[in-house]
């Protein structure tokens, strides 16, 4: 059943509706992304504050990635059915309270509960792109859709640089940072429930049960090796178990969602060529995204009077002189790959990424002795993660119905988190395997510079990766249920009809 547009009967007033709700749900996956890197640059804070060890402060970070990967689609799939907005508002809810457990607690134990329910705020981006799907016309959808998503990119970056200046004084407390997400969550949660509008629909259905817990599983089993590799040994039983676990358990998934009347995931979507080649796409995106975090915030510390590279930064520094371009190149790059999405469709925004990511690692690769280097590759690699950003979702949404907007875009955003897992866990063991040689006694052990090299080429062969992925993956993008507005393809559903389902064979929109 189609639902008046709210532009109807006033077009300006529309426009201000739109206006505030993509504002408020933009804010809303900001705050979200800054929960992944929030704890990056206070984990040696906390393992001495909470006296643990190494291998126990990671589950801070781990904690957070597995508890997205489980609530992640299950929430996107529970928003579709009974509702975007009261999910949306409860799912900001459990993150205010996660962060106000994190910044009250001095047990590691109750600070990893807290990380769990951040973790679970994941939900909030696929559940925000429903909302858009739902609320946004046609016209403006394209450029929404890579606003919220460009926030993404810009939110773990800012994490970053406002931690760094939280925890810069004499005295740092890691509490500092929790507090902060306190605050923006609160914020948040204001925002949704007093400007975005209220659900005006909702499939319902059953929840399924058993394909959530077997897809939490899988995803566990898989992550958890990710994540703990480097302490665990990548060759020992429980890192090799744990892969083997996940391909045991992913084929049961696979075997449950075929029998089950209203499957969590449809595996039709799940297969369907342009939500496969988008959630490749994100996984490689994100692999670069941390990779850029990770191996440019240890570049910049890195002492030049040991090592003859490095530029000798505190965490401050790193942040602000080194990180902070990159991420502002990702927020203003958003609305301009909005548009190209909308003139030009996905497809040739994936390949523009692909190239200003390759590019830039290439030129961080080639040359990370001058400041001015490592500041300007970083820009090309912001603008490439938000460009790419900005595509993906206008894939997903563009090729699969309204109903399962939610959990279809969740799995994109699972498919980012295990880029960047898969990225932090690599490039940690890259600097971690070979060390500088002729370090003074008593130095620690600091990375090769051939290593930093090794990161960068790596991640710029995963932007290249995306060249191909787009390129082939996505020749022929069949987006159900489209209408041409102005030249670009936007889902019908947006102005009120419903797509066709995906197999279907609905009219071609190339992009």
């Amino acid at each position: 059943m189609s639902h008046p547009s709210p532009t109807a009967a006033d077009p300006a007033e529309g426009r201000r509706t739109e206006t505030v709700t993509v504002l408020a749900l933009s804010l809303a996956a900001m705050v979200v992304s800054m929960m992944q890197t929030l704890v990056v640059p206070i984990l040696g804070l906390i393992q001495d504050d909470l006296n643990a060890s190494a291998a126990e402060v990671s589950w801070v970070t781990t904690a957070t990635l597995l508890s997205a990967a489980v609530f992640t689609p299950l929430l996107g799939r529970f928003g579709d059915q009974h509702g975007k907005k009261p999910t949306l508002v409860a799912v900001l809810v459990v993150m205010v309270a996660g962060s106000v457990l994190a910044a009250t607690t001095h047990s590691l134990t109750w600070l990893i509960v807290g990380r769990v329910l951040q973790g679970a705020a994941t939900a909030i981006f696929p559940l925000a792109l429903s909302v858009l799907r739902e609320e946004i016309r046609p016209a403006r959808l394209p450029g929404a859709m890579a606003l919220v998503s460009g926030t993404l990119a810009f939110g773990s970056g800012l994490a970053l640089v406002a931690v760094g200046l939280l925890t810069s004084g004499d005295d740092p407390d890691y509490r500092t940072a929790f507090w902060l997400a306190t605050g923006l969550a609160v914020v948040a949660l204001l925002a949704v429930v007093l400007l975005v509008p209220a659900t005006r629909t909702a499939t319902g259905g059953r929840t399924d049960v058993l394909g959530a817990l077997t897809l939490g599983a899988t995803l566990v089993l898989l992550l958890l090796p990710i994540t703990q590799g480097h302490e665990w040994g990548w060759t020992s039983g429980r890192t090799l178990g744990s892969f083997a676990g996940a391909v045991v358990m992913a084929a049961v998934w696979v075997a449950v969602e075929r029998k089950v009347a209203e499957p969590l995931v449809d595996m039709r979507m799940f297969a369907h060529p342009p939500v496969l080649f988008a959630n490749l796409a994100g996984l490689l995106v994100g692999f670069g995204m941390f990779a850029l975090f990770i191996g440019v915030s240890f570049l910049a510390q890195m002492p030049s009077d040991l090592l003859g590279y490095g530029f000798d930064a505190s965490v401050l520094r790193a942040s602000v002189e080194f990180l902070l371009p990159s991420t502002l190149v990702s927020l203003l790059a958003s609305p301009v790959g909005g548009r190209l999405v909308h003139r030009h469709g996905p497809r040739p925004v994936l390949l523009l990424a692909s190239l200003a990511g390759t590019l830039g690692f290439a030129w961080i690769a080639l040359d990370h002795q001058h400041a001015v280097s490592v500041i300007g590759a970083g820009l090309f690699v912001g603008a490439g993660i938000s460009l790419g950003y900005a595509a993906m979702p206008a894939v997903i949404v563009g090729s699969v119905p309204p109903r399962q907007t939610g959990i279809a875009n969740g799995i994109n955003s699972i498919a980012r988190s295990t880029g960047s897992a898969i990225g932090s866990a690599m490039i940690t063991t890259v600097l971690a395997s070979r060390t500088a040689e002729n370090l003074p006694a008593g130095a620690p052990p600091l990375p090769a510079e051939s290593q930093f090299t090794l990161s960068f080429v790596l991640a710029g062969a995963a932007f290249l990766l995306v060249a191909p992925v787009a390129g082939f993956g996505l020749r022929r993008i069949r987006m159900a249920g489209t209408v041409e507005v102005e030249g670009a393809s936007a889902p019908a559903a947006a102005a009120g009809a419903e797509p066709a389902a995906v197999g279907a064979r609905p009219a071609r929109a190339d992009a």
